[in-house]
This record gives C-alpha cells, sequence and structure tokens, in this order.
C-alpha cells in the first residue's frame, strides 16, 4: 500500500508538515500566546524550513528514483540535525535548576557584537532561556513536541530514501 505513493505526494505532505509547523510556531505560540522563541528554538526552526524547501523542490523537480533519493536523504540530514538539536532542547529543560546555564543576550545583540562562528555555537549550544517550559500540550513541551515532529519527517525521509520505487522493481 505505502509502495504505490507517488514521491511527489509524499514531498508534497513534507512540505505541508513543515508549512503547517511553521505556521503554529509563529500564528499560535509567538502571536496567540505571545511566547518568544529562545535560540534553540529559532535554531529548530531553521531546520523545519530546511527540510521544508528540499522537499518544495522535490515536488516541483519531480525527478527520477534516484533524485528521489538524494532529495529524501537531505530532508532526512536536516530532519536529523533538527532532531539533535530538539534533544538538546529538552536535555536543558530537564537539568536541575543548579545545572542550567546562565541565561545570555538576545540574538539580535549576538549577531551585532559577537564573531558569526561565537553566536552560532551559542545558538546551538542554548542557554538558561531555553530551559524554561513555557508552555505544554498533552504533557509535552514545545521542544519535545518538535522533536516528534523531526523524528516522524526523519523517518519519513529515510523510507522515501529507502523504498523500491516502481522502476526499480
Amino acid at each position: 500500500m505505502l509502495q504505490s505513493l507517488s514521491p511527489r505526494l509524499v514531498f508534497a505532505g513534507l512540505v505541508m508538515l513543515a508549512v503547517t509547523s511553521m505556521a503554529f510556531a509563529m500564528l499560535f505560540l509567538e502571536r496567540y500566546l505571545n511566547l518568544a522563541a529562545c535560540p534553540l528554538c529559532m535554531t529548530q526552526r531553521v531546520f523545519v524550513v530546511g527540510w521544508g524547501v528540499i522537499a518544495f523542490i522535490a515536488v516541483v523537480h519531480n525527478p527520477s528514483s534516484w533524485g528521489n533519493r538524494v532529495y529524501a536523504a537531505l530532508c532526512a540530514l536536516s530532519a536529523l540535525v533538527g532532531g539533535a538539536v530538539a534533544g538538546r532542547h529538552v536535555w536543558l529543560q530537564y537539568l536541575p535548576p543548579e545545572e542550567v546555564p546562565a541565561c545570555g543576550p538576545s540574538l539580535e545583540y549576538m549577531l551585532d557584537t559577537l564573531p558569526f562562528s561565537e553566536t552560532l555555537s551559542i545558538l546551538l549550544m542554548g542557554d538558561g532561556n531555553c530551559a524554561e517550559t513555557l508552555w505544554t500540550f498533552m504533557g509535552l513541551s514545545i521542544p519535545e513536541q518538535t522533536l516528534a515532529l523531526f523524528t516522524v519527517a526523519a523517518l519519513i525521509c529515510l523510507w522515501q530514501t529507502f523504498r523500491p520505487y516502481p522502476q526499480e522493481s
């Protein structure tokens, strides 16, 4: 049954998953709940947008089986790295209060004053702001939900990478 899904339809589903996730983050979490994104949240969003853009290019390009595998592998890479960042975020949230790193400056300040490599390092490592749990749904914090999202996307992408395509049967 799953083998009969066209690769283009799978990539379109990945695009919709990314768009829906970003709309939820920007419209509901930021606009409605007034939650500010921490550095790790912003980093995770980059990887969601990354897999969404790659999947969109795959939909438009509609390549052969080899091209589908390349696009799927690139989407999987984006989802796996994003999942690693989300995993670090979850880890920070479960640290005892005395082990939570100090809060850092805003992203705008870091970009204006620090070298890009140092800003990138701070973004990927997170700070005390990232350890706060500001909102939960069904008992899961935002980073835990995002980790689940990255896991689903990575599994779909890996399946898309390694599944048999009709012309190879």
